[in-house]
């Protein structure tokens, strides 16, 4: 089973651009779709059901053109969900939650940080509130995978200047300790299982400076998987060869 994940900084932008075409041929069992921009009914209907998968949408309530999230299933879920239980992060259109019969599924755009200290705070509670909420699931037995836009890297390694950004929101002290305690609760970060000590891998670029020319980005999306579904992983990759949006698409296959 193939998924992919990618931020594609407004789903009816890179519809336009056409380049949703050649990530599209990529034959996915399900494809998460993080900072959509749009409601259902403003896109067109190739985007709205696309020919062979079940689609949901989940869009921000706050303000239009804002957030939102969107997943597509060759399979159709045993139940979706359109969020975590919480209003003021449900409202802003940032979770799509797909049971499957062998596993859960969270397709997740983690907020920014950036705006003040107040987003930054709503980004470190949004962190806790959701890791508290898989935690509930996995105490049951269930597996998990989440992936997304995480809006943080981990280590030094995961940007390719963390000593400019080291008081920059996106790599603070405060949100990387909330990754470590997502490995801690036995969570894998499926690119570094495959390549623990890989550099120069990323799949975030600043647009206004250019920096994908030059490759000087940040690892910010990740799949994560709960430690009972490692033994099924097969792959990895990242598709820094498709364009788009100032980010790049993932791939898991387990």
């Amino acid at each position: 089973m193939k998924i992919a994940s990618w931020n594609v900084n407004g789903l009816r932008a890179v519809h336009r651009k056409e380049k949703w075409k050649p990530f599209f041929k990529g034959d996915y069992n399900i494809i998460a779709l993080q900072e959509t921009k749009s409601t259902e009914d403003q896109l067109p209907p190739e985007l709205q059901k696309p020919n062979g998968y079940f689609a949901y949408f989940s869009s921000s309530k706050v303000k239009k053109g804002y957030s939102g999230v969107a997943i597509y299933s060759k399979k159709e879920p045993l139940k979706v969900e359109y969020g975590m239980g919480v209003k003021k992060f449900d409202d802003e259109g940032r979770i799509l939650v797909a049971h499957y019969e062998n596993f859960v599924f969270f397709n997740v755009y983690f907020p920014n940080g950036g705006g003040g200290p107040a987003r930054l705070k709503y980004k470190l509670d949004f962190y806790d509130a959701f890791l508290e909420h898989i935690e509930k699931l996995k105490k049951n037995g269930t597996k998990i995978i989440f992936c997304g836009d995480v809006n943080t890297a981990h280590e030094e390694i995961d940007l390719a200047r963390p000593k400019d950004n080291e008081k920059n929101t996106g790599f603070l002290p405060e949100e990387r300790a909330w990754l470590d305690e997502v490995v801690s609760a036995g969570y894998v970060d499926v690119f570094r299982h495959f390549h623990p000590n890989k550099i120069d891998v990323y799949t975030y670029w600043d647009m206004k400076t250019q920096a994908r020319d030059r490759n000087v980005g940040w690892r910010i999306d990740y799949f994560f998987i709960s430690n009972n579904l490692v033994k099924n992983l097969k792959s990895f990759k990242t598709m820094s060869e498709i364009y788009g949006s100032d980010h790049c698409p993932i791939v898991l296959e387990v």
